[in-house]
């Protein structure tokens, strides 16, 4: 069974730092992408970031690009998104979510997901 548990979620100011966090059971991170998504209310989910070791490099969704970075420990089956100078219009629900084989872009493409975790950056 597949399981992405997702933690690091809380509330900071503007220009401020979190690291979330998604321990991945069922998965080899060896051949598998853990992307990172996101949904503020109202809106689409929107995705944030893609991490796989046979890419060169992971993915950024533009609005993050300079601010987010993802990082995996393979010891743990973990897979860290570090996020700082963050921005009000960063607040939303985060999920991470998980693939076998290359990155994709649409949420479709991700049969598992985390419960999600919820990002607020106040002003």
């Amino acid at each position: 069974e597949v399981q992405l548990v997702e933690s690091g979620g809380g509330m900071v100011h503007t220009g401020g730092s979190l690291r979330l966090s998604c321990v991945v059971r069922g998965l080899s991170l060896d051949d598998s992408t853990i992307a990172w998504f996101r949904q503020a209310p109202g809106k689409d989910r929107e995705g944030v970031s893609a991490f796989s070791p046979r890419e060169e490099s992971p993915y950024y969704a533009d609005s993050v690009k300079g601010r987010f970075a993802t990082a995996i420990d393979n010891a743990k089956n973990t897979v860290y998104l570090q996020m700082d100078s963050l921005k009000p219009e960063d607040t939303a629900v985060y999920y991470c979510a998980g693939r076998r084989g290359p990155a994709a872009i649409p949420p479709t493409a991700y049969p598992y997901w985390g419960q999600g975790t919820q990002v607020t950056v106040s002003s």
